[in-house]
Formats: structure tokens, C-alpha cells, sequence
């Protein structure tokens, strides 16, 4: 099994991040470099190589210094929490059509990402079913909505909140006035 990858991108921003996260959690954890190596199954070098971010290691690499760890895979990913609050300025309604917006995506060990969803009048939209143990959440800021999973949709209005499994068919349409939702979606990580 080889653990390094050697293509062009090499020394990226996500092999940094993933060696900053190595160090944090062996740190952390009180384990010399030598035995989390020695945990892991890998050689010293490489991981000294992946802490410094010069490589980028494979997925079953990543996956044995997690288990070493004791740590979801998807928390070796994260590229760290912002250090200053967020802000994201509104965007004006789209004159057609409906309009997602990815708001953020939130890392260290599961899997969140905040939407907003904008329909027009009168328009439907069809969801995709995500993986198996996804939830979404639908916070409605105005408008009235018709969502939630094909075969039991749910009208909400601005103020009301609904919580349905992603994993299924579902669906959201406007009525007569335009809606602005804002979607949490939470996804299950590997394991």
C-alpha cells in the first residue's frame, strides 16, 4: 500500500491543512510522532512528510491516522474554525427562477452545509435524494411553502421550521409569492 501520493498537487492548501491537523490531534492526544507512526502502520518519514504538508496521503493512509487517533476521518479534512465571525450579506431576490446559494459548510467530524433556497411564484422544485441518514432543515424567512418529502409535504410560512429525511424524494414549491428558506442540511460521515 502506498501512502503518498506523488501527482502535481502536492504541498496544496488541503496537504497543509491535513498536516496541521495531524499535529494538532497527535499533540493533543500526548502521542510522539514515532507512535502514532508506529499505530497507524506507516513510517516516521511519511508521517513527518504529511505533518509538514510535502505530500498528500492516500485515503487509506488518512483513514489508519484516524483510527490511530481516535478521530472521524472527515476531522483530518477540516481546514480549521474561522477565528473572527462570519458574515455573508444578502443577495437580492432573482427576478426568475429559483436560486440556491451555498451559505457555509461546517467540517470536524460531520458533515453541514447551510443553504438558501429562493423561489419565485408559482415554481417547483424537485430534490435530489442525498445519502442514506441525511436531514434536512428548512427554516422559512418568507413566503409561503409547500416541502418536505413527496408523498407528505408540509405548508409552512415565514417563522416555521420543518425537519424531514433527505434521503427521500422531496420536494418544495411556492405559491403566489416568492419564498426565501434557509436549508441546514446535515450528512452522516464515514465511519
Amino acid at each position: 500500500m502506498s501512502s503518498l501520493s506523488n501527482g502535481p498537487a502536492e504541498r496544496g492548501p488541503l496537504a497543509a491543512a491535513i498536516g496541521s491537523q495531524l499535529r494538532l490531534r497527535r499533540t493533543q492526544r500526548g502521542l510522539s510522532a514515532a507512535e502514532l507512526a508506529r499505530q497507524a502502520g506507516i513510517s516516521k518519514a511519511t508521517l513527518s512528510g504529511l505533518e509538514a504538508g510535502r505530500a498528500n496521503p492516500t485515503v487509506d493512509t488518512l483513514d489508519a491516522l484516524a483510527v490511530a487517533l481516535r478521530i472521524p476521518l472527515t476531522d483530518l479534512l477540516t481546514h480549521g474554525t474561522d477565528p473572527a465571525p462570519a458574515v455573508l450579506r444578502g443577495t437580492p431576490m432573482p427576478n426568475t427562477g429559483p436560486a440556491r446559494e451555498l451559505l457555509r459548510r461546517i467540517g470536524g467530524g460531520h458533515s453541514v452545509e447551510l443553504w438558501r433556497l429562493r423561489l419565485p411564484p408559482d415554481t417547483q422544485v424537485e430534490g435530489v435524494p442525498h445519502s442514506l441518514g441525511t436531514t434536512e432543515h428548512l427554516l422559512v424567512h418568507g413566503g409561503t411553502v409547500v416541502a418536505g418529502p413527496t408523498d407528505d409535504p408540509v405548508t409552512l410560512v415565514a417563522g416555521d421550521l420543518l425537519a424531514f429525511a433527505g434521503d427521500q424524494q422531496h420536494r418544495y414549491r411556492s405559491t403566489t409569492e416568492p419564498v426565501d428558506i434557509a436549508m441546514l442540511i446535515a450528512s452522516p460521515t464515514p465511519s
